[in-house]
């Protein structure tokens, strides 16, 4: 049984990415990713709000619910990569830290288009992913 549970917008080219790299490093099983856009997630997770989810990246870590970098921090720690992400979990550096990750989570389709030349996966969401993984 997986450690965390993190809610992804398989629609963010970007986001996808993140979920395919995650999940090739997770060789023990301790993340279950699952796509806020498949068309039975609110069925399968009623008790997570699809419009929160879809403005904060959502986990679910021993029974407690954790938003946003603090999602991050935890996934990439369980597959032994922590270290990259644990300046942004420092007490200095977390208040601008979260406050720039809003700002990335807001404008995600935006920063994708820039970054990958796509704003927006309809493949993704509907379960088939066209952007080549590494």
């Amino acid at each position: 049984m997986a450690e965390l549970i993190l809610f992804y917008d398989g629609a963010c080219p970007l986001c996808v990415r993140e979920i395919g790299h995650l999940t090739r490093l997770d060789e023990q099983g301790r993340i279950q990713c699952e796509d806020i856009q498949k068309d039975d997630f609110e069925m399968r997770w009623p008790q997570v709000d699809p419009q929160e989810a879809s403005s904060i990246l959502l986990g679910h870590y021993h029974g407690q619910v954790i938003k946003g970098l603090d999602v991050t921090h935890r996934a990439w720690s369980l597959v032994g990569r922590g270290w990259l992400t644990a300046p942004l979990r420092w007490p200095v550096v977390r208040p601008v830290a979260d406050r720039v990750y809003l700002w990335f989570a807001r404008h995600r389709y935006t920063i994708s288009g820039v970054l990958t030349g796509r704003r927006r996966c309809d493949s993704c969401a509907s379960g088939k992913c066209d952007i080549p993984r590494r």
